[in-house]
C-alpha cells in the first residue's frame, strides 16, 4: 500500500470520510474539519470487505475479457431501447458517471427520481430555487440543534462530533440515540410532520417570534402559509401529531433569541406527498428565521454537485423511467452499477420477477443479493484502486481519492470499462481521467445565500391516519449504526412496541397491500406504538412496499402503507 495517499471514502453517507495512508494504514485525515482524524465504523467495515475477484457468467467463473466480449456481443444483439442502465449509490464518487456516459450514447433508458430523498429535495428546490445546505460552520455556531426525522449521531456521525455540546431537539417516532441525548423529544405520529410545522409556525406568531424582517425582504407567499397554519383548531393537533401542546411551547421557549439549526432526515418524505412535507418544515424553518445569513440554517441531503460541470455528462434523448417503477422484465438487457435493488428497492417480489425476465448485468465490487439472479456479473476495482473525488451531501468539504494498492487482476474501474465500451462503439470520446479529477481538485464552490424565499401556499396531503384501523401498524425505517444500507451486519428483525402485544421472537406474517412477509420479532419500548420499524437493508421489508412514484419526483414512497400482522 502507498504511503502518503489520500483516500475518500466511497459510502452513502452524509459525512464523506477523507483518509490517508500512513506507514501502511489507513487513518483518518486530520486535515478535514469534519473527519477530523478519526474514521467511522462504516468505513472500518468497508475495509474489510470481500471483494469480487473474477468475473461470472452463468454461474460459471471466467476472465474479464471473457466478459467485457460478451457484455460487447450482447449490447450490439440487442436494440438499445429495451435495455436499462440502472445505477446504485453502493460508490458515490464522480467518477462512477463514466458508465452512464457511454450507456446514454449507446440510448439505454435511464431511470429518474430517486430511492432515497427525492420528495424532499423537490420541496426545498421550489420553496428556495436549489438544494444546497449552509457552510458548516453555521451549524458549528448554532446554540439550538432540532433534529427532525433523522438519527444524527449515527447517520452523521462525524458531523455529530462537531456539534455532539450543543442543546438538541428531536422530532421522531422512534427514540433514537440522537432522541436519547436531546432536551425534548416529540414522538410524533408517522407522516404528520408537516402538521406539526404549520402547528409550530402558528404557535411562533402567538408568541411573536417570527422573523418579521426576513418575512419582509426575503420571502413570497408569507401570508398565503400562515393562513394554512390557522384553518384549524389547535387542540386538534395534539391528537393527529401525538404530540402534546406543552411540548410545542417548550420547543419554542427553548429556541426564543437562540441560534437554530434544523437537520432533516429522510423519513419525513418516505410518502406520496413528500415534497409537500419538506416545504412546510422549510417554511415554518423561514417563518421563525432560521435562514438568517448569519447563523443557523435547514440541512437536508443535499445536491453535492451543485456549482459544479458535470465532466462526464454527455446529452441525449433517453427515455427515462421512474426508479421506483421499474419493471425489469420490461427490458431485454438491464445493467445494474453499484445497486442491490434486490434489498433496496420497492416491492422486492416484483423486482425479483423482473430480473429473471431479462439478461441481468451486476457491475459491482461484492457479490450482493441481486447477483443472484443476474447472468453476467463483472468486478468492479476496489475503490483503493482508481482514482477518484467525493463531493459530500452533507457539507461542503470534497474528500479525494489516489490509487493505494495495485488493482486487482480481472477487475475494472467505470472509466476504464466506459472508456473500452465507448471505444468498441466508436462513440465520442470521455476526458482524460486527469483533465476530470483535476477539474474537481482545483475548482471551489462559493456558497451564495438563496435570493428569496416561497413559502408553500396550497397544502393538499392525505393523512395515513385516515385510513389507519385499530389493527394497523404504520411502516417506518430507519439507519443501523452497524450496517449502511444493505451492506454489513443485517439486521432482519420488525421492532414493536411492547403494547403491541407481540414477545419477543414470535414468528409473525405481515401483510400489506403490495405483499407479505414472515419476521421475527424484537420488543423495545423505543417504538412508538402502532409502529413496525424495520432498519434499512431489512431482507424482507420491502416485499411490503409499493413499487409507485410519490406525487411529483418520480421517486420512491416507500412509507406510504399501513400494515397487517399475526402471528405465523
Amino acid at each position: 500500500m502507498n504511503s502518503n495517499k489520500n483516500v475518500a471514502c466511497p459510502m452513502d453517507c452524509y459525512d464523506a470520510c477523507q483518509a490517508e495512508v500512513i506507514d501502511d494504514n489507513i487513518k483518518g485525515s486530520k486535515n478535514n474539519i469534519v473527519t477530523n482524524g478519526k474514521l467511522c465504523v462504516n468505513f472500518a467495515q468497508l475495509l474489510k470487505e470481500d471483494n469480487l475477484k473474477t468475473a461470472i457468467f452463468e454461474n460459471k467463473e471466467i476472465t474479464l475479457d471473457e466478459s467485457l466480449k460478451i457484455l460487447s456481443n450482447k449490447l450490439k444483439s440487442t436494440e438499445a431501447s429495451n435495455t436499462l442502465f440502472y445505477k446504485g449509490s453502493g460508490n458515490l464518487g464522480v467518477m462512477q458517471s463514466a458508465t452512464k456516459n457511454f450507456f446514454t450514447q449507446y440510448g439505454s433508458v435511464l431511470t429518474k427520481g430517486s430511492l432515497c430523498d427525492g420528495g424532499g429535495g423537490l420541496g426545498i428546490e421550489q420553496g428556495r430555487g436549489a438544494v444546497v445546505n449552509p457552510p458548516i460552520e453555521k451549524l458549528i455556531d448554532s446554540d439550538i440543534i432540532i433534529v427532525w426525522g433523522r438519527n444524527f449521531s449515527v447517520t452523521s456521525s462525524h458531523m455529530y462530533n462537531l456539534v455532539k455540546d450543543k442543546t438538541f431537539v428531536t422530532i421522531d417516532p422512534i427514540k433514537t440515540d440522537i432522541a436519547k441525548k436531546s432536551k425534548i423529544h416529540m414522538q410524533i405520529n408517522p407522516k404528520t410532520d408537516y402538521e406539526l410545522a404549520l402547528l409550530l409556525s402558528r404557535f411562533t406568531h402567538m408568541q411573536d417570534m417570527e422573523d418579521e424582517e426576513f418575512l419582509e425582504n426575503h420571502s413570497e407567499g408569507a401570508e398565503w402559509f400562515f393562513d394554512i397554519t390557522r384553518n384549524r383548531p389547535v387542540v386538534s393537533y395534539e391528537a393527529t401529531t401525538g404530540v402534546p401542546l406543552s411540548q410545542v411551547n417548550e420547543l419554542l421557549e427553548l429556541v426564543e433569541n437562540k441560534k437554530v439549526s434544523i437537520v432533516v432526515g429522510l423519513g419525513i418524505q418516505k410518502y406520496f406527498e413528500g415534497a409537500q412535507i419538506m416545504r412546510c418544515i422549510d417554511s415554518f424553518a423561514a417563518y421563525l428565521g432560521v435562514h438568517k445569513k448569519d447563523s443557523g440554517g435547514v440541512w437536508y441531503l443535499s445536491d453535492s454537485s451543485f456549482g459544479f460541470e458535470n465532466q462526464l455528462k454527455i446529452e441525449g434523448k433517453n427515455k427515462k423511467v421512474s426508479v421506483a417503477q421499474v419493471d425489469f422484465s420490461s427490458y431485454d438487457l438491464v445493467f445494474i452499477q453499484g445497486g442491490n435493488p434486490v434489498v433496496s428497492a420497492p416491492n422486492t417480489k416484483s423486482v425479483i420477477e423482473g430480473l429473471k425476465n431479462s439478461f441481468v448485468v451486476c457491475f459491482t465490487t461484492t457479490y450482493n443479493d441481486t447477483c443472484e439472479y443476474a447472468d453476467l456479473v463483472i468486478p468492479s476495482s476496489s475503490f483503493l484502486s482508481k482514482r477518484d473525488v467525493r463531493l459530500s451531501y452533507g457539507h461542503e468539504y470534497k474528500a479525494i481519492s489516489d490509487i493505494v494498492e495495485e488493482a486487482k487482476d480481472n477487475t475494472i474501474s467505470e472509466y476504464n470499462l466506459a472508456k473500452h465500451l465507448i471505444s468498441e462503439f466508436g462513440f465520442k470520446e470521455l476526458k482524460s481521467e486527469d483533465e476530470i479529477i483535476d477539474y474537481y481538485k482545483n475548482t471551489t464552490v462559493v456558497h451564495e445565500e438563496f435570493e428569496s424565499f416561497e413559502f408553500i401556499e396550497e397544502l393538499d396531503i392525505e393523512p395515513l391516519y385516515k385510513h389507519k384501523t385499530s389493527s394497523n401498524f404504520y411502516l417506518i425505517t430507519g439507519k443501523s449504526k452497524n450496517s449502511l444500507n444493505s451492506q454489513f451486519t443485517i439486521d432482519n428483525y420488525v421492532y414493536l412496541n411492547p403494547s403491541s402485544g407481540f414477545k419477543n421472537d414470535d414468528n409473525v406474517k405481515i401483510t400489506s397491500p403490495y405483499g407479505e412477509a414472515d419476521f421475527l420479532v424484537k420488543i423495545s419500548e423505543d417504538i412508538k406504538d402502532q409502529c413496525a420499524f424495520f432498519y434499512t437493508g431489512n431482507k424482507k421489508t420491502n416485499y411490503l412496499t409499493p413499487n409507485k412514484a410519490d406525487e411529483e419526483s418520480f421517486s420512491a414512497m416507500f412509507q406510504e402503507v399501513l400494515l397487517e400482522i399475526e402471528l405465523s
